[in-house]
């Protein structure tokens, strides 16, 4: 009881840091990185209920955050309605597709249910190259800087920066209640070992079909406020297949099936890229070079993730102090 009241009041304190960090950087660059690492540890959340817990390891979840993308900025551009509509519209789409998608990936297992993923993101994106009418093709998706509350467009990063902090604390509260939920103990058994799950009377494809449409809503929702804070995107850089290599790799080196692993993961992933870019501006592909060592490095040595890694290393520091203590008493 005492351990889960202390970390209650850790989590309390670490949401009032975060959100009063933008009174004390001034910085945009930095700005920008705080903002995309809350943003793609959302999405990283959004993958990681599907992948982390329910062990079905998808590299389509460019789908769902373009498509929710592409879904808010057309409405805006078009008919005029407000990103605040549209994230709502956007998020429904985007579950209808991700139970579109789930019902034949779900026949299959492993590397097979993998690669229908890939096939389905490929696809997505050729249709939006090719749907000019509607997508404008290849020429992207650019929304006009209007600021306005009612728009979604801020001159402010810390605006932006309190609106994604508040999508990931949404995330953070649905990871935690997958984690103690009857839900998170059937993904856990499907993920460990899925044909003893079914043999145990649980209904596999329903609760595998549940984790997908939680994902598949959070990443679309993250896709909104993504167009609207970069104000410009295109099939190929938001249902590029290295995207959704990105937000698994995020959760990989964080460590998957575990709450605090994505944002672990995006607090490195992501500064890091934004630094190699900055360092590197003609070395065009020189982060996912990077991005390659660093998995190897992960799956070689700690193929648990970081956050494992290092809550292992604590508990054994803590035991050796208590035990000291006890030896000096």
């Amino acid at each position: 009881m005492m351990k889960q009241l202390w970390s209650k009041k850790y989590l309390w304190l670490g949401i009032l840091i975060a959100a009063l960090l933008p009174q004390f950087i001034e910085n945009r660059f930095y700005m920008n990185i705080l903002i995309l690492i809350l943003l793609f540890a959302t999405v990283a959340n959004a993958w990681n209920v599907l992948g982390g817990y329910a062990g079905q390891l998808s590299l389509g979840h460019a789908i769902f955050f373009g498509l929710g993308a592409y879904t808010s900025s057309l409405l805006f551009l078009k008919l005029g309605v407000s990103p605040w509509l549209g994230i709502i519209v956007a998020v429904i789409l985007c579950v209808i597709v991700g139970v579109l998608i789930g019902f034949p990936t779900f026949r299959l297992k492993g590397t097979y249910f993998t690669l229908a993923t890939i096939a389905f993101a490929e696809v997505v994106r050729q249709v939006a190259l090719f749907w000019r009418s509607l997508t404008n093709g290849s020429m992207g998706v650019n929304i006009p800087f209007d600021p306005s509350f009612g728009n979604m467009i801020f001159r402010e990063y810390s605006v932006y920066y309190w609106i994604t902090l508040v999508l990931f604390l949404i995330s953070l509260a649905v990871m935690y209640w997958i984690d103690g939920s009857k839900l998170g103990y059937y993904l856990r058994a499907i993920r460990e070992d899925q044909d003893s799950a079914q043999t145990l009377g649980i209904n596999t494809t329903k609760y595998k079909m549940y984790a997908m449409m939680i994902s598949s809503a959070i990443a679309g929702a993250a896709g909104v406020i993504y167009a609207q804070y970069m104000l410009y995107f295109e099939p190929d850089n938001i249902f590029n297949l290295n995207l959704s290599i990105e937000f698994v790799l995020i959760v990989i080196v964080g460590g998957i099936g575990t709450i605090y692993g994505p944002l672990l993961g995006a607090a490195i992933i992501i500064p890091l890229n934004e630094f190699l870019r900055s360092l590197f501006p003609s070395l065009n592909g020189m982060n996912f070079f990077i991005y390659g060592v660093a998995l190897m490095l992960i799956v070689a040595f700690l193929p648990n993730g970081l956050l494992p890694f290092l809550k292992e290393r604590l508990a054994k520091l803590t035991n050796r102090k208590k035990l000291e203590e006890s030896k000096a008493a």
